[in-house]
């Protein structure tokens, strides 16, 4: 493959901070890198860096001559006084860039709801992103590197941003370098994985799952190594201190020895153990929406955000909600959390039940912006109940990765990331038994993403999720509900892939968009036509997939366990069990046979 672009020995520093120390890397035609890491620790640095936006304390960027680089940067970088169309278009007349099909699928699939007539400054900060990005999208580039490309953007819009990457060139030609958060969108369109820490750059073959395996390999080699290292500090310890025998040049050489082993204790990347917290005791009742409608705010037309919905939340119940941007999903939870009163319909909410709120804007920490993190908590409690054992709030506030020093931070000074974590850890010593996230992966980065869900995976209280996150969505509620933007509350038994199909079809229905964008008649996406299966017919084999490949998993569990009994019959001579424990074996393989049959099948029916 060819070179593209590459940086040698790269450093940066702030103040006292060594963010990125030496690193070596390039981009080779073909590549689909995902940078992941914790907040703060240089993805975007590196980005900038490699796309000539910045320049290094030393080392330096190298690129091939005829190499173009488009760059998405996470702030805003439109002229404000432009027009939608002129900002992504410039100059050129419609029928110029709508005979190009890129451009208008591109169109279509980004800003087809955004007036192509208003002026930038009006738009919102989720408009003003995906403007941006189409802007980027529609020029010719060798290597695109995209910051946060998937903030702001819908279920919808990071499914339709994948497959746009995925078929933008051949295999082998381009390359391509994002940072995000979105577990499930590394996994679909990257080959590589970056892992930032500590001032270096891992490189991990394959997307996020991939990346996941391989660090989690890496850290047991790691533990492994650390468990010998310290049973060498132990002998020389216990060898130290069975006193100075002669001062000769060998018990020096023991000493220093020792010495070395100890001040070779390496530091430890930060931690965030999330524990069990103890929750409010739960009754049979928790919240119901009873026929519950309500109109958009200040509409005179009649038009009714939700009509006559009916939602009944059970004990322990984990529900995830998706929709398109408007709907009302945030709404949706402010009629819960009783903060609205619907124009018809009621909210009834169970005795015992106690809330809890995460907002997108984290707005309930303004009121403590002056307190510091420990201070913050102990407003609440200064002791905690956490999985049995009790916490004070400086031991409760290490768990969640603030260090002594970071503990008497002002709540002020604290990144976006780090802000989330605190009003979650604030929320959670509440002991709520119904949790409402709003958006909760916004600003937060992988690591603490996954400890969070963690947390989310063993909540034993209500559960409702408002997220464009799939892999968040996927991981920690049991069934989702869809808002299409038509007054209804509807349930995805296929989940979000159902979701997706429906507002594909939706779209295919539609022959006019909300914003007058001219993409709409020029690259309008007409429904498909054949003979093919229903969607029916479709979800039925979606969920045949998912329930053998459950089945799947089983039998292949209990084929390992069969063939470790068998070799414990072996050891012990016991023949007679070794025959049953072959003819189960066989059994097994007759039954993955026809289940693997059934999958096939299934495939089939979906085209994959």
């Amino acid at each position: 493959m060819a070179h593209l672009l590459g940086g040698e020995n790269l450093t940066v520093s702030y103040a006292t901070r060594t963010v990125l120390d030496g690193i070596t890397l390039g981009l080779e035609e073909g590549d689909r890198i995902g940078m992941v890491g914790r907040n703060g620790d240089g993805k975007s640095t590196l980005m900038r860096l490699l796309a000539l936006r910045s320049t290094p304390d030393s080392g330096r960027v190298t690129k091939r001559g005829d190499v173009n680089v488009g760059y998405l940067d996470q702030s805003d970088v439109l002229d404000g006084d432009l027009t939608v169309g002129a900002a992504i278009v410039g100059d050129q007349a419609d029928y110029e860039w709508a005979r190009n099909p890129q451009i208008r699928e591109i169109m279509g699939g980004l800003v087809s709801d955004v007036d192509w007539h208003a002026n930038v400054h009006a738009l919102s900060g989720g408009q003003k992103r995906r403007v941006a990005l189409a802007k980027l999208l529609i020029e010719d580039h060798d290597v695109i590197m995209l910051d946060e490309p998937t903030n702001h953007l819908d279920v919808e819009g990071v499914a339709w941003l994948s497959r746009h990457l995925k078929t933008r060139w051949r295999a082998n030609q381009g390359a391509f370098l994002v940072v995000t958060h979105d577990r499930w969108f590394l996994d679909e369109v990257c080959n590589k994985t970056w892992e930032v820490h500590d001032g270096i750059v891992d490189p991990f073959e394959g997307g996020y799952a991939a990346y996941v395996l391989a660090r989690a390999e890496r850290d047991r080699m790691a533990s492994v190594v650390e468990g010998k290292r310290q049973q060498l500090v132990k002998k020389e310890l216990a060898w130290l201190r069975r006193g100075a025998p002669a001062r000769t040049a060998k018990p020096k050489f023991r000493i220093e020895a020792a010495n070395a082993l100890i001040a070779d204790v390496p530091e430890p990347r930060d931690s965030m153990a999330l524990s069990k917290m103890a929750t409010a005791r739960q009754g049979k009742d928790v919240l119901d929406l009873e026929h519950v409608s309500l109109d958009f705010q200040g509409s005179d037309d009649g038009r009714k955000l939700f009509d006559n919905i009916t939602l009944r939340l059970a004990p322990g119940e984990r529900l995830g909600l998706v929709g398109v941007n408007g709907a009302g999903k945030t709404t949706l939870l402010k009629l819960l959390n009783g903060e609205i009163t619907p124009d018809a319909g009621k909210l009834k909410r169970g005795k015992t039940v106690v809330t809890a709120v995460l907002t997108q804007e984290v707005k309930e920490l303004d009121d403590v912006a002056d307190l510091r993190v420990i201070e913050v908590i102990e407003r609440e409690k200064r002791s905690f109940n956490v999985g049995g054992k009790e916490f004070s709030a400086g031991q409760l506030v290490e768990q969640l990765g603030f260090t002594n020093e970071k503990q008497w931070t002002p709540v002020r000074d604290l990144s976006g990331g780090e802000r989330r974590r605190l009003q979650l850890l604030r929320l959670l010593v509440g002991e709520p038994n119904v949790l409402m996230l709003d958006e909760p992966t916004n600003d937060l980065d992988t690591d603490t993403l996954a400890a969070v869900e963690d947390v989310l995976d063993g909540w034993p209280g209500t559960l409702v999720v408002v997220s464009h996150d799939r892999y968040l969505l996927e991981r920690v509620t049991d069934h989702q509900m869809a808002l299409l933007g038509d007054g209804k509350l509807r349930g995805l038994p296929g989940g979000v892939d159902q979701y997706l199909e429906l507002r594909e079809a939706a779209l295919a229905g539609s022959t006019v968009t909300g914003g007058g964008n001219p993409a709409t008649s020029a690259g309008g996406t007409a429904a498909a036509t054949g003979t093919g299966p229903s969607e029916a017919e479709k979800r039925d084999a979606r969920k045949a997939l998912n329930r053998i490949e459950r089945q799947l998993k089983k039998l292949d569990q209990q084929e390992k366990k069969l063939h470790d009994d068998m070799v414990k019959s072996t050891e012990q001579s016991d023949f007679d069990a070794l025959a049953e424990q072959n003819r189960q074996l066989k059994d097994l393989a007759d039954e993955k046979d026809t289940l693997e049959l059934e999958w096939l099948e299934a495939s089939e029916l979906l085209g994959d």
